[in-house]
């Protein structure tokens, strides 16, 4: 099933590449940018904007800040995490504390991931 793509999202999904947390620069510029398999940063799906998309492994890579830690953001981020998982897409959530203090951890468990869903090795 194709993704849809909201192209009103765009602006805000180029807004947000530019003002990315520092955990996200940590992640995409030491990790996914070189990663084998193609990762984009920001990427409108549905009415949403995923961190980090990977198409060939159907992977959503989010990093949460202290705003999903509330009880509506937990909600919030449930509900979405369902909405894409409808499209067949995996979701995997860090904090931004895992980036900083277990960022080995989380580089394998998206490798981990990656391989799975697409069967490389």
């Amino acid at each position: 099933m194709p993704l849809p793509y909201n192209k009103k999202l765009t602006p805000r999904a180029i807004a947000l590449r530019k003002d990315s947390t520092p955990q996200e620069n940590k992640l995409w510029y030491r990790f996914l940018n070189k990663y084998p398999v193609r990762f984009k940063r920001q990427k409108p799906i549905d009415n949403f904007i995923a961190d980090f998309y990977c198409d060939s492994a159907m992977l959503i890579v989010e990093l949460d800040g202290s705003q999903h830690f509330t009880e509506d953001g937990r909600q919030y981020d449930e509900t979405r995490s369902r909405i894409l998982e409808h499209y067949g897409l995996q979701v995997l959530r860090f904090t931004n504390s895992d980036v900083d203090t277990n960022f080995d951890i989380v580089c394998e468990q998206i490798d981990e991931t990656v391989k799975q869903r697409t069967g490389i090795s």
